[in-house]
């Protein structure tokens, strides 16, 4: 499903796909961009990484089919903090897989060091500033995981292995894979809802979350409409 800011035809060159997991998050983007042009569609791909670059890729094509094609992919929605609060605002300035490799004796080795692929995918410095100076963001590394953090080791591990993390989800490597498979920019934008640990329901912090994803989305709309590939 395809929710578009606005009704009407694009009157510049942008045009924008954000992606989130879940309807929830889908609609409070929706809701950020209520008051934006109508170069933004925003679409729930899925959750996971696999989910997530499959429903990119999906959208990146179907766009340009109808020889309308996105100039920006944002993965977007809640996500579980390592040290920032419920409700902070977070813009990738790298987003890496954080479990995309082999365990060995010595440790977990990166597919890189395999031989294969990419681990990491680096939004545009400048947008990336951008967004943070209109929205207050803090800037550093979401990771994209395939299990979510339940164990405070586990954490550790993590942000001892990526020591600028500021947060992990589970889909921003994924649309960032297809947004280059289409050589089309990628950025990451998230908020909290959780602390990255030992798994604790009762202190999720969901409706914040997404209220804050509204907002951000709401403030940074105008970056993202004006920024250009240069």
């Amino acid at each position: 499903m395809v929710v578009q800011a606005r009704e009407g035809l694009l009157t510049d060159a942008a045009h924008i796909l954000v992606a989130t997991a879940v309807p929830a998050e889908r609609d409070a983007v929706a809701r950020g961009l209520h008051a934006a042009g109508p170069a933004f569609d925003v679409v729930a791909v899925g959750v996971g990484p696999a989910a997530a670059a499959a429903g990119t890729a999906t959208a990146l094509t179907k766009a340009a089919l109808a020889g309308r094609p996105y100039t920006l992919v944002v993965s977007a929605g809640i996500g579980g903090g390592f040290t920032a609060p419920p409700g902070a605002v977070l813009v990738a300035d790298a987003i890496t897989a954080a479990d995309l490799g082999a365990e060995t004796p010595e440790g977990f080795v990166p597919v890189t060091e395999l031989g294969f692929g990419t681990v990491t995918h680096r939004p545009p410095a400048s947008l990336v500033r951008d967004i943070a100076a209109r929205t207050g963001a803090a800037v550093g590394t979401v990771l994209t995981v395939s299990t979510v953090t339940g164990t405070a080791d586990r954490a550790a591990l993590l942000a001892q292995r990526h020591p600028g993390a500021v947060a992990e989800a589970m889909e921003g490597f994924g649309v960032a894979e297809a947004a280059a498979a289409h050589d089309v920019p990628v950025a990451e934008i998230r908020t909290v809802s959780n602390a990255v640990g030992p798994r604790d329901r009762a202190a999720w912090r969901i409706g914040d979350a997404l209220a804050a994803l509204s907002d951000a989305f709401g403030k940074a709309a105008p970056v993202l409409e004006s920024w250009k590939n240069t």
